[in-house]
């Protein structure tokens, strides 16, 4: 389905971009330049992941981020990749590594949540 596109969906999606990691609605709300509700927020974060523009991650202690993947070049990797999680800077990234897995037949696997923690390589 082919959304229409409004002035509040590029505002979110050119923060995302421009921060070329992945950020929560909080951080989002603090980086847009336009008047925007968390809810709004919130909903169009969601209809971007279902559309596939962006991916969400959820950290370990529950938070979630959005990402649009810059470093995938695979769009199929999108929710089949690794997350960087640095304990120093607090920042998310996209590894473009994809999962590797097996699981007995009869499952099929929609979507992989994949976060390494430790220090990044700025903060190193």
């Amino acid at each position: 389905m082919i959304r229409r596109s409004t002035p509040t969906k590029d505002a979110v999606l050119n923060v995302l971009a421009d921060s070329k990691k992945a950020m929560s609605q909080e951080a989002i709300m603090k980086n847009i330049a336009i008047d925007i509700d968390r809810a709004t927020i919130y909903r169009v974060l969601n209809r971007f992941c279902e559309d596939k523009i962006l991916h969400k991650i959820v950290a370990e202690d529950g938070k979630q981020y959005f990402a649009v993947c810059i470093k995938c070049e695979d769009k199929k990797l999108a929710n089949h990749h690794f997350h960087f999680r640095c304990t120093q800077c607090q920042t998310i990234e996209c590894l473009p590594v994809a999962v590797q897995f097996s699981l007995e037949k009869g499952y099929q696997v929609e979507s992989v949540n994949c976060i390494l923690t430790g220090v990044c390589k700025d903060c190193a």
